[in-house]
């Protein structure tokens, strides 16, 4: 039996979905086995009846998920994640100094098989195209501050494309060469959403207030 969980952050709540701040180092779904029950999903669907996913984020990742409370609200909005009209804005902070304002990665990515769940740049048949855009905020000590948007959403894509140039995310236990037990959490929060009510028409934007 699982035992009683702190209740959602429910951002925003109507009759067909609901907005979540997912807390760092808690499951989306489901995984496998008794241990790996309690997540985002789990918890929505003892506080709605009925509650469907509508798109993941790690395990280790903060901010904004979102969860259909009808299987139509869930294929729409599939939809809409499918077409790329989902508007994402991720937060995170680097280590050292990452130069320059602004710029993209655009590295094709694919389960590095022997260690997974971990990812690799490869450009071989199996690996996806994977596009992020990064901004800096601004640096504090020997850290760097940066605004994420990815055009893609590839498992570990934000993790792997920073470390690809050379400054992972801190706390990132896969990506991070400096990662240690004493981190807390990965710094990487799902700030910002936003996209076109699946039955109203309205655009609609959420926030997420940063943790850290």
């Amino acid at each position: 039996m699982i035992e009683s969980q702190p209740l959602l952050e429910i951002l925003y709540e109507d009759d067909w979905f609901a907005v979540i701040n997912k807390p760092a180092n808690c499951l989306s779904v489901p995984g496998r086995g008794p241990d790996k029950q309690d997540s985002i999903l789990y918890r929505a669907e003892q506080e709605f009846g009925e509650a469907f996913a509508i798109h993941r984020l790690d395990e280790a990742t903060s901010g904004l998920i979102l969860v259909a409370k009808t299987h139509e609200c869930q294929k729409r909005m599939y939809a809409h994640f499918r077409e790329r009209e989902v508007k994402k804005e991720y937060r995170a902070l680097l280590r050292g100094h990452l130069q320059g304002q602004s710029g993209e990665v655009r590295k094709p990515l694919r389960c590095d098989w022997p260690n997974r769940p971990r990812q690799i740049v490869c450009t071989d048949e199996w690996s996806k195209d994977s596009i992020t855009f990064w901004h800096i905020l601004d640096y504090q000590d020997n850290t760097t501050r940066v605004r994420l948007t990815p055009h893609t959403g590839r498992s570990h894509q934000l993790r792997v494309h920073m470390q690809s140039l050379g400054h992972s995310i801190i706390g990132d236990e896969f990506y991070d060469p400096d990662y240690s037990s004493a981190d807390k959490r990965l710094l990487l929060h799902a700030y910002r959403l936003e996209f076109r009510h699946p039955f109203t028409g309205a655009w609609v934007a959420f926030v997420a207030p940063m943790p850290f």
